[in-house]
């Protein structure tokens, strides 16, 4: 008990007060959430993305296992997802709404930050590229689910592309594989925005969650988060097993696997119109909930 006291108070408490302090910024200080996203997405998510890989021991194998971790739990989710919402004969809509809800996890606002506090640098720069693979299935998948076929896959990868993260990845993978050693002109301005990027983010998470609502049926809701909770990490466990992944990146891609709801599922939702008060209340309740499950998880995994 000590130790998930420990836990709690170390790993999570930093960043639900930080998020509190996002939160109390948006409601009384009406800060605008949207110009303070597209700052972290544009500038400080990429930077901190080349930093880690840069700097990190990371290698091929591991990249290319937790890519696969990262893509056969959204598709496991995907599938439970679906076989849940026919069970509870949700509608097109509701359906889409539902899977955006068990498929897509907060690896970004969230999970980073989180897998840094509790496991360290090394564990987080694998958090960086499972985060990576989940954000481009996110907007991939997230956003084909969304449109329920009134805009085409293709829309949604033209999109994907415009993702300045994909491209500071593949630059930092071209560094390191090199062995190029850039100048202090370079590295240290990336470095100081990279140091700016999780507090921000948690900052932006905050912001989100005061502007979630309730929605009107709360059987989905209450299946939904269970589920994204609960399971998602059982099946993160067994697939690291399967495919080899151990150490830091089995603790990266389990911990991420198994945070709250995604807060870019509200973008999508709203732009779509996909029953967005269900999708961002699930974003609030799990994201408040999820210290009940994380810290027994991340006990098991130290």
């Amino acid at each position: 008990m000590a130790g998930l006291l420990t836990i709690f108070a170390n790993d999570i408490v930093p960043v639900f007060l930080i998020a509190t302090a996002g939160y109390l910024v948006a409601r009384y200080a009406k800060a605008d959430v949207a110009t303070l996203t597209r700052v972290a997405f544009f500038a400080l998510l990429p930077c901190l993305i080349f930093t880690l890989i840069v700097t990190s021991s990371i290698t091929g194998g591991d990249v290319r296992k937790l890519i696969m971790a990262a893509a056969i739990i959204i598709a496991a989710m995907g599938i439970i997802a679906f076989s849940l919402s026919k069970l509870l004969r949700l509608g097109q809509s509701e359906r889409a709404a539902f899977m955006l809800v068990v498929m897509f996890s907060n690896g970004g606002n969230f999970g980073l930050p989180l897998v840094g506090f509790a496991f360290g640098a090394e564990a987080l720069a694998h958090a960086s590229v499972f985060f990576l693979t989940g954000a481009v299935l996110t907007f991939v998948v997230g956003s084909y689910l969304a449109a329920a076929g009134r805009h085409s896959a293709l829309d949604a990868f033209m999109g994907v592309l415009k993702m300045p993260i994909i491209y500071a990845a593949l630059l930092a993978l071209i560094v390191k594989s090199s062995g190029l050693v850039l100048p202090a002109m370079v590295l240290r301005p990336v470095t100081l925005l990279s140091g700016a990027a999780l507090p921000t983010m948690i900052l932006i998470l905050g912001m989100q969650l005061e502007r979630a609502t309730m929605p009107r049926r709360v059987l989905p809701l209450v299946v939904g988060i269970g589920t994204s909770l609960l399971v998602t990490p059982v099946i993160a466990i067994a697939l690291c097993a399967w495919i080899g992944l151990d150490g830091p990146a089995r603790q990266a891609a389990v911990t991420l696997s198994a945070m709250p709801v995604a807060v870019s599922t509200t973008i999508l939702a709203l732009e779509f119109d996909v029953e967005p008060d269900f999708v961002t209340g699930a974003v609030f309740v799990s994201t408040i909930l999820s210290p009940i499950t994380l810290a027994p998880l991340i006990a098991y995994l130290t």
